[in-house]
């Protein structure tokens, strides 16, 4: 499988880190406008960078080597453009998440996937965790019952550094509930297995990028928040972000309740719990798992190996062995549900869905 990757920067390097562990794939070209970003790329492919093509942009890049698929890890702002000469021919495609900065054009990005029929991917890596995904599977064989809450939370970093500092500015990102929290809003789908109908967020840049200055403008994304989803089946999801907590024990923390049990897992001890309800005045009887990833896997990326077995995945929805399990409109609704986040948090108000995607 010869791919390319269009845009090279901080995401694009856990890509091909990734793909270096895959045998069957080769990556034969790179795009991006930004030398420094293309020098970084070689670097990490080390001896692998050997008769790499590399060019500025997609239309280049199209012109180029032959290609069987290709990873797009440009900037947010950018997938719509460049995902527009990809999507004209054949190619397998996975996109970086979110699919888009807006509504209107993660839309027009679905309807045109529609109309073709070559494998089109949103790279929603959390699902592919492995502790999440034995998570997700417990839930949907019942282990907590019928599942009637759920609360995601992500303690970490700030925000990294990115090329032009792009990722400070919420024109760029489409937001911080749009640009970081697509993944969680794309887990509660998965999770809950309903639509979402009303999204009610509060969130403020408390801490982070406050002193910080980009020919005069200071940063406005949002580095804490918590948000409500009500869905249509009746079960209420919460998430909590706070991006100045380095510090804490788990990164993510994934806490399902169902009429029968609570499901919990963390991130980055892969230590999965389920706790089922006693009688009062019993002893609880907690049972205790630790979900293990491949040390190789962890090593080649930031995500807990999501990012290799996102591709695997990938490569088996190409060769007709699997399904897309993360399609253009799952990006779709990850976006607007994000979008309906960044609005709430704004207006201080709640924002039905439907008032977000029309």
């Amino acid at each position: 499988m010869r791919f390319g990757l269009i845009g090279t920067g901080l995401m694009a390097q856990e890509h091909i880190r990734n793909l270096r562990l895959i045998p069957e794939a080769q990556i034969v070209s790179l795009a991006d406008p930004a030398p420094t970003s293309l020098d970084w790329a070689l670097h990490t492919l080390g001896e692998h960078a050997a008769g790499i093509a590399t060019f500025p942009d997609v239309h280049a890049l199209l012109q180029g080597p032959a290609l069987d698929a290709v990873i797009v890890a440009s900037p947010n702002f950018t997938h719509h453009a460049v995902l527009g000469p990809l999507l004209d021919t054949g190619l397998p495609i996975l996109c970086e998440k979110p699919l888009a900065t807006t509504v209107a054009d993660a839309r027009d990005i679905a309807a045109r996937v529609a109309a073709r029929d070559a494998v089109f991917w949103v790279g929603m890596e959390y699902r592919f965790m492995p502790p999440v995904a034995r998570f997700i599977a417990d839930l949907r064989d019942g282990r907590a019952g019928r599942l009637r809450r759920l609360a995601l939370h992500e303690h970490r970093f700030p925000f990294l550094p990115k090329v032009g500092d792009w990722n400070r500015f919420n024109r760029n990102t489409g937001g911080t509930m749009v640009e970081k929290c697509c993944h969680f809003f794309d887990l509660m789908r998965c999770i809950v297995g309903a639509e979402p109908v009303r999204v009610h967020c509060s969130g403020a840049m408390d801490v982070n990028h406050r002193d910080e200055r980009y020919d005069g403008e200071v940063p406005d994304i949002l580095d804490n928040s918590f948000t409500t989803v009500d869905f249509d089946n009746g079960v209420r999801a919460m998430l909590d972000l706070c991006m100045f907590a380095e510090g804490a024990d788990e990164q993510e923390r994934l806490t399902a309740i169902g009429d029968d049990a609570v499901l919990e897992v963390g991130i980055p001890s892969g230590m999965l719990t389920r706790s089922p309800r006693v009688p009062p005045g019993t002893p609880k009887r907690v049972e205790r798992l630790h979900v293990a990833t491949d040390a190789a896997v962890l090593e080649a990326g930031h995500h807990h190996g999501a990012t290799y077995y996102q591709q695997r995945a990938f490569l088996d929805a190409i060769a007709g062995d699997g399904p897309v399990l993360v399609g253009a409109q799952d990006g779709l609704i990850a976006v607007a549900m994000g979008v309906a986040a960044e609005l709430s948090a704004r207006e201080h108000r709640v924002v039905t869905m439907r008032e977000v995607l029309g």
